[in-house]
């Protein structure tokens, strides 16, 4: 039983953290809501920090969660600018701060997200070396950008993922010169596929990225402290004036593992172990968001996903839970991007490998098509390109596990809904 006497602590304060608060207060809980976030902004959201922030076309408001007086008023006692430095499982404490609060808790949230990994070369420690997580990052990168197009100036990005070539659309809109060095033989190898990854290699050529595939970067070349070139493991030197950090992020676990909280292998993608009702190994610890690696019984695995909507509805998921709410956290995997004239909606999961073929419905060539990855007649994965309102039968396709005529799944004719039960 919740009461009003009872202490929930959310230790995160991303997008999972702050709809968490906000759910605790939605669902009636009358208890005291501690939010810890150890960033001096107020919680954000991170897709417009790749998009449309860096681009310039949203402000800086736009980006946050709630306005910042709604903690006062829905009575979230936020903490910004504190790190949490230890959880006491035991005593079911946490501490933060510099003056190291102390703060007992009856349920905690770990919703610590992740962090942007780092490249291990020479020269990383250059003022024009970035990552873009936090805001602070992408209003750093984005004058950065400003200054590249106006002077012409060239970006070389390390890392073909969704935010490398997020940015490297973002630095050509502005009129940078950009190079991207991704080790893989496509960009996005690893959430699409060759298949797929080529239509992406296509549309930043088109706009005048240049590619070096199959390479990796080894020095960071500079003078006076500034930026010069970078160098490759191919023997090539590349003159450049900045350089982007695009090589994916580890979840932040540090915290539940000197807890002692059991923690997922890399094989499922590293983070916090967690069951269906996003519990961990302690009964009054939960994990939400980037950190958490739960069981999805739609795929027979444990998904670390790191993307938005996760985040969105993994937090009120474990809020819920907290409050004693029968959950079972099953959402299909989903993420968007833009770049361009390019609007993509992705869900499902068909990692490299676990697929037969990709099914193609509609032009490719115009990029307004819908792509399948399908294994043995079973829909795992769903992208739509340029073509819209389609997300829920897409998704209803990879839930009900149907078997499909692939013909019938690739003719524009044909309603997806006709396609499953």
């Amino acid at each position: 039983m919740v009461d009003a006497d009872q202490t929930f602590v959310i230790i995160g304060g991303g997008l999972a953290g702050a709809k968490a608060a906000e759910t605790l207060r939605a669902e009636g809980f009358t208890g005291r809501v501690i939010l810890v976030c150890d960033e001096r902004d107020h919680p954000y959201e991170r897709p417009p920090l790749s998009k449309g922030y860096l681009l310039g076309k949203e402000e800086r408001g736009g980006v946050f969660v709630h306005e910042p007086a709604w903690y006062a008023r829905n009575d979230i006692e936020l903490h910004l600018g504190q790190t949490v430095d230890a959880i006491d499982r035991t005593a079911k404490t946490v501490h933060y701060g510099e003056d190291g609060t102390q703060v007992r808790y009856d349920k905690l949230l770990l919703a610590t997200g992740a962090e942007p990994r780092r490249l291990d070369v020479p020269g990383t420690d250059l003022m024009g070396v970035h990552h873009l997580r936090r805001l602070a990052h992408a209003e750093r990168l984005r004058n950065v950008l400003a200054h590249l197009g106006r002077d012409n100036g060239h970006l070389v990005i390390a890392g073909g993922g969704w935010i490398g070539l997020e940015v490297a659309a973002a630095a050509r809109a502005y009129g940078a010169e950009v190079t991207v060095v991704e080790p893989a033989a496509t960009p996005l190898h690893h959430a699409l596929g060759p298949e797929l990854g080529q239509l992406f290699a296509e549309l930043h050529r088109e706009h005048g990225v240049r590619f070096r595939f199959g390479t990796r970067l080894t020095e960071i070349v500079g003078q006076d402290g500034m930026v010069l070139a970078v160098r490759t493991d191919d023997g090539e030197e590349h003159p450049c004036h900045e350089v982007l950090a695009a090589i994916g992020a580890a979840p932040r676990t540090a915290l539940a593992e000197a807890a002692g909280l059991e923690l997922a292998d890399r094989a499922h993608g590293g983070g916090i172990v967690v069951d269906e009702r996003l519990r961990t190994s302690d009964p009054d610890i939960y994990a939400a968001g980037d950190v958490a690696c739960f069981p999805h019984r739609l795929f027979d695995t444990r998904l670390r996903v790191e993307h938005w909507a996760n985040a969105l509805n993994g937090g009120p998921a474990a809020a819920r839970a907290m409050l004693g709410r029968e959950v079972v956290y099953d959402r299909v995997p989903y993420f968007f991007t833009d770049q361009y004239d390019l609007g993509m909606e992705y869900s499902g999961w068909a990692p490299p490998g676990s697929y037969d073929e990709v099914v193609i419905r509609g032009d490719a060539g115009k990029r307004e098509f819908i792509a399948f990855w399908v294994k043995e007649g079973r829909v795992l994965a769903g992208m739509n390109v340029n073509v819209w309102g389609v997300t829920e039968p897409i998704q209803h396709l990879i839930r009900t596990k149907a078997q499909v005529d692939t013909e019938a799944l690739a003719d524009p004719h044909v309603p997806l809904e006709s396609l499953a039960p």
